[in-house]
């Protein structure tokens, strides 16, 4: 898991630093921010100090009608010695109780033009971002049609020329040889490249070539949501494969469940127009139309109406 400090979270959202520059370096643990509306009336009790902290006009408003001297004893016990830092919102002014709390403890006091709903609704998800669960596979990933489908197999099946025939086609390659996945929700998982490898794929025989050198800006995608797994193995003769694609097989990669098709190669067939179709089929499917199950039922109905047709 990345690491991720609060000078990161200054420099990433241009945030004005008001106080507490000692305590730039300090680490974020947590991708959840606080508004600590129940701390501003004094209930400390499940106060989440590891947290980013975020002060609205709410709270300050709120904090503006407390006596002077219960102002400074709220800040001295919000501002901890693990409190990643203190944003303040809507360009509001800081009040002079926090500046003094925040150099005296190290605690960082920010601020952002911006309402308090948009900063914390970015800044947690550049967080989540950044503390998702992260794994690498072993593949290609490419982006057809706005599919992005990861195409597994074993070494020197075809995966990179039939990642080369798509990019001629006009689809977008991510991500050669090595996929870096993390998890960025319980349903989501989002696919790149190593920065070493970016936008570069190796052809046997031909050696490594720069995709966007050659094809253009177009023809590469820096990260892309994984929908699809596409898994070519060689023939093999005694192997039943899926002729109507009822059987619908899945690849767990973390705790996410992907449609996955397996995809038999032998000389002659064209790799790249295949997955090119499974990948518009896929598409199909999510817009509810189920070519196979469609077909399986029109076969059913006729099997019913004419037990058997063939007997003239």
């Amino acid at each position: 898991m990345a690491k991720v400090r609060t000078k990161d979270i200054i420099e990433r959202f241009e945030l004005e630093l008001i106080a507490g520059k000692d305590g730039i370096h300090r680490e974020i643990i947590k991708s959840d921010i606080s508004r600590p509306g129940m701390e501003m009336a004094g209930y400390f009790k499940h106060y989440p100090k590891e947290r980013l902290q975020l002060l609205g006009k709410t709270e300050l408003s709120f904090f503006y009608d407390l006596a002077n001297d219960v102002k400074q004893d709220r800040m001295e016990k919000l501002c901890t010695d693990i409190t990643p830092g203190i944003i303040i919102t809507r360009g509001l002014e800081v009040p002079q109780q926090v500046i003094d709390a925040a150099n005296n403890a190290g605690v960082p006091i920010m601020r952002s033009p911006h309402k308090t709903t948009s900063v914390m609704s970015r800044i947690t998800n550049y967080l989540e971002s950044k503390f998702a669960p992260f794994t690498a596979i072993h593949g290609v990933l490419v982006d057809i049609y706005g599919v992005g489908v990861l195409i597994t197999g074993q070494s020197g099946v075809g995966k990179s020329e039939a990642a080369l025939e798509l990019v001629k086609r006009g689809h977008r390659l991510v991500a050669d040889d090595s996929v870096e996945i993390r998890q960025e929700d319980f349903d989501t998982l989002i696919g790149n490249s190593p920065p070493l490898i970016e936008h570069l794929l190796e052809i046997r025989g031909l050696g490594i070539i720069d995709v966007m050198t050659l094809f253009g800006a177009g023809a590469v995608r820096n990260y892309k949501r994984i929908s699809l797994v596409i898994n070519l193995e060689l023939w093999d003769k005694d192997k039943q494969y899926d002729r109507l694609g009822l059987d619908e097989e899945l690849m767990k990669i973390m705790d996410v469940d992907l449609p996955k098709a397996t995809i038999p190669v032998r000389p002659g067939r064209n790799l790249a127009v295949i997955i090119e179709v499974a990948a518009m089929n896929f598409r199909l499917k999510r817009m509810g139309i189920n070519t196979a199950a469609e077909f399986s039922k029109k076969l059913t109905k006729m099997i019913e109406s004419d037990p058997d047709p063939f007997d003239q």
